[in-house]
């Protein structure tokens, strides 16, 4: 079982590598990489190339490990109970499985992507270490062992908005995925628009380019936020000669709220602008 990329992902041949050494190895990929740089992607396009399911658990700031084995419902057995309905004789009726749960249990293997998993507090990475390395847990509400039928291709996001545990980081294999360049950066554009124009897409991705390297830039235009801004330039028909000049840094790109995603680095953007037009 190997991935070998696919006709709507460009996948680098460094990330395929750590693609495939994690199946291999039978570790969970712990995936960083700048937002916008097609990590959650990655998870949905394995997925499919190895004709694979895929089953999501997006995490937020209030997730709990314990969501990701199962969660006892309570609130519902009681209401029931008040009812006189009988399914209350049996506590796996309240058993609500999590994503982990779901994925032990399949059939056939699957592709379990945990995305973002930085979001949470600090301990739901140590909280899963032992269900991910030996790939099985116990419910005590019906002393049940949950145990995996098929070991899962398991793929962890993180935005690095929190250092991850040294435990977690050893029973997992890292990759960081770098911002593409230009010629990568071009291959990307050709598969969500293959017909656009060649001089169209070399000025666009100047702009592109230029903007990032701008300094003290707050957020810096990711990949999804570059196809965006193409999207718009295509939609609206800009000319390329509104993308050109002698001077870059004097002009403001057209439609730059696409690139640009906060106040602070769209002021600073048009200051820098304004700069570089007076000191001509």
């Amino acid at each position: 079982m190997r991935f070998k990329g696919s006709d709507t992902y460009v996948a680098t041949d460094d990330l395929m590598l750590a693609v495939n050494a994690a199946i291999t190895l039978q570790r969970p990929l712990l995936i960083k990489g700048e937002p916008g740089t097609g990590k959650t992607k990655l998870a949905e396009e394995v997925a499919t190339a190895l004709g694979l399911p895929l089953l999501e658990w997006h995490v937020k700031s209030t997730t709990k490990a314990q969501q990701g084995l199962y969660e006892y419902d309570a609130v519902s057995r009681l209401r029931d109970s008040q009812l006189g309905d009988p399914r209350v004789q049996d506590i796996a009726n309240y058993i609500v499985r999590g994503m982990l749960w779901q994925a032990f249990t399949a059939d056939a293997p699957v592709v379990l992507l945990i995305d973002e998993v930085d979001k949470a507090d600090i301990e739901f990475p140590n909280d899963l270490l032992r269900e991910l390395d030996r790939m099985e847990f116990f419910v005590y509400e019906t002393r049940e062992l949950v145990r995996a039928k098929h070991r899962p291709i398991v793929f962890i996001t993180s935005n690095n908005e929190k250092e991850l545990p040294d435990a977690f980081l050893r029973r997992c294999f890292f990759h960081y995925i770098r911002f593409p360049d230009k010629d990568t950066m071009e291959r990307i554009v050709d598969v969500h628009f293959p017909g656009i124009k060649k001089m169209l897409l070399r000025e666009a991705l100047e702009v592109f380019f230029e903007v990032r390297e701008v300094p003290g830039l707050k957020k810096k235009p990711s990949t999804s936020e570059l196809l965006d801004w193409l999207k718009l330039l295509l939609a609206e028909d800009i000319s390329i000669e509104a993308l050109r000049s002698k001077d870059r840094k004097t002009i403001v790109p057209p439609l730059h709220g696409a690139l640009l995603k906060n106040e602070q680095d769209v002021h600073l953007f048009e200051r820098l602008v304004f700069m570089a037009r007076h000191n001509r």
